[in-house]
């Protein structure tokens, strides 16, 4: 599926969410759209930049369900050829159900990437986090169209009050791929099992408004194993397997 009707389908689903809501009594909506203006793009350790790039997204919850629409502008000078406009080389549909018991949450989920110059892929996946010091979660992904294997992460997080309205936010994961080839292959150039990268991240939340926030924020992602270097390196824009990248998020919340 090109890129272009994975747009229409994500178009199709959030409308049918107002839609819905629109129409059902004491239905709750609530919804934001955002942008990310980032160094690089680094998905799971892998950048798949050379330049930075601007992430525009919007995001609708109705009751426990919810969709979201992203998308990857590249402004790489190699990559925007002759018209020198942003290139549009991602958009990704993410659809969510999620429910608690007392403190244990669990999110169900599928993301559809349609993507440019490489075959589509899709996974489904499932999140369980507790509610308790670091809120520990742990996610495990499974692509069954490309990737035909698993990828889990797990992590942790915790936010320090800076103001009364101003936070940092602290994070690190580690992630485990699963036979996932999306994720590269090892030197043998086959799929493996085994950690793939850790990320520590930090972001100051800060309000404009009741309803618009900017947050600044940074992360290093790096290798956990010699097989997820080889992988990383095989897959990165530029063959590394650490970086280091950063950027700000715009988000106006409704």
């Amino acid at each position: 599926m090109s890129k272009v009707r994975g747009v229409v389908i994500v178009t199709a689903l959030v409308l049918s969410l107002f839609t819905t809501a629109a129409y059902a009594e004491d239905a709750k909506v609530t919804g934001y759209t955002s942008v990310d203006v980032m160094s690089n793009y680094v998905w799971r350790g892998q950048k798949l930049s050379n330049s930075y790039v601007v992430q525009p997204s919007v995001g609708i919850t109705y009751g426990d369900f919810g969709a979201n629409i992203w998308a990857n502008l590249d402004s790489d000078p190699e990559a925007l050829g002759a018209d020198n406009r942003f290139k549009h080389t991602e958009t990704d549909l993410t659809a969510t159900y999620g429910f608690s018991f007392d403190k244990l949450s669990l999110t169900a989920g599928y993301i559809y990437y349609a993507l440019e110059g490489t075959n589509d892929t899709q996974e489904v996946y499932l999140s369980a986090g507790y509610d308790m010091f670091l809120s520990p979660t742990l996610t495990v992904y499974y692509d069954f169209v490309e990737g035909n294997g698993g990828f889990a992460v797990a992590s942790i997080g915790h936010s320090v009050a800076i103001t009364k309205d101003i936070s940092l936010d602290l994070g690190a994961s580690a992630s485990l791929n699963l036979n996932d080839k999306v994720m590269g292959l090892d030197k043998e150039g086959k799929d493996f099992t085994g950690f793939y990268n850790g990320e520590l991240d930090a972001s100051v939340s800060i309000p404009v408004t009741k309803a618009i926030s900017v947050t600044p924020k940074a992360a290093y992602s790096f290798a956990l194993s010699k097989d997820a270097k080889h992988a990383i390196s095989s897959v990165s824009d530029d063959g590394t397997h650490d970086i280091l990248y950063g950027g700000v998020n715009l988000t106006l919340s409704f």
